[in-house]
């Protein structure tokens, strides 16, 4: 039986992914390397059976996945990747104009968050790929995974928003940004095929943390960020989920529900198995 198995190649996923890469060998499991966006599109249309996925994308369609325990992109306070970077203070928002990453469903909803409920300001939002308005200078932009490296690397912005640490700062709880997800038909159909996929996945992990100087010197010149930089923002991320982390899934979620963007069906996470 064949897997169809979505990975994002971003530094935060080099743990996983560069052990993976090392230990898999099975042509009967074919990974599509592609952006959190592409995938959340890919494994909604039944074009992926499991895979790295945006937390949005399994709050938007809830009925379609089930969540495998212990694999997340998350941090508990800062994960110095996923950044608003902006020209003013984030209470001096009202009314700017905020280009979008086109990356990651998660981080757009996450910001928006952050500066309407919490700053209680409105920006003016546009995606990665829009023009800008006739007038509107750009004040501010969002951007994640490896272009957050480089644009923090760079110092151009007097302000520089971690959204993981303000989500902690307001709400006390870590922040999940990808979650492996599994489609609940291939779930269902193939458990002990999961099962296996989950604890390789599981496997990877714990021999990239083993491994992480190697990996670090290995994926640092993608940046380009020195080897100690990228080691010190990799052992930020974590990978775990949490009771704690799961909590702050759901109040993310619960967000979500209230402003229109998810079903309350989202609530509980479903996990597979």
């Amino acid at each position: 039986m064949k897997a169809r198995i979505g990975m994002v190649n971003f530094i935060n996923t080099a743990p996983l992914y560069c052990i993976w890469k090392k230990r898999v060998k099975r042509d009967d499991w074919l990974v599509t390397e592609a952006p959190p966006t592409t995938l959340n599109r890919m494994l909604c249309k039944n074009e992926l059976d499991l895979g790295f996925v945006s937390s949005h994308e399994y709050a938007v369609h809830p009925h379609l996945y089930n969540i495998l325990a212990d694999i997340t992109i998350s941090a508990t306070g800062a994960v110095g990747s996923v950044f608003l970077f902006s020209k003013l203070k984030p209470q001096d928002l009202s009314d700017k104009l905020i280009r979008l990453s086109g990356q990651s469903q998660t981080s757009v909803a996450l910001v928006k968050i952050i500066l309407d409920e919490f700053y209680k300001v409105t920006p003016l939002y546009v995606d990665e790929n829009e023009g800008q308005p006739k007038g509107l200078e750009e004040c501010a932009i969002l951007a994640i995974g490896d272009e957050a490296l480089r644009l923090k690397q760079q110092g151009q912005y007097p302000y520089c928003l971690d959204l993981s640490e303000e989500w902690q700062k307001h709400t006390e709880l870590p922040f999940v940004f990808a979650v492996w997800a599994v489609r609940k038909e291939f779930c269902e159909k193939n458990a002990p095929l999961v099962r296996e996929i989950h604890r390789e996945l599981l496997t990877c992990i714990k021999q990239g943390k083993k491994e992480l100087r190697a990996i670090c010197s290995l994926v640092a010149p993608r940046i380009p960020m020195e080897v100690d930089s990228c080691y010190e923002y990799l052992c930020s991320i974590e990978y775990d989920l949490s009771p704690e982390k799961k909590k702050g899934l759901e109040l993310f979620f619960d967000f979500l529900v209230k402003r229109g963007e998810a079903p309350p069906e989202a609530l509980p996470v479903k996990m597979c198995g």
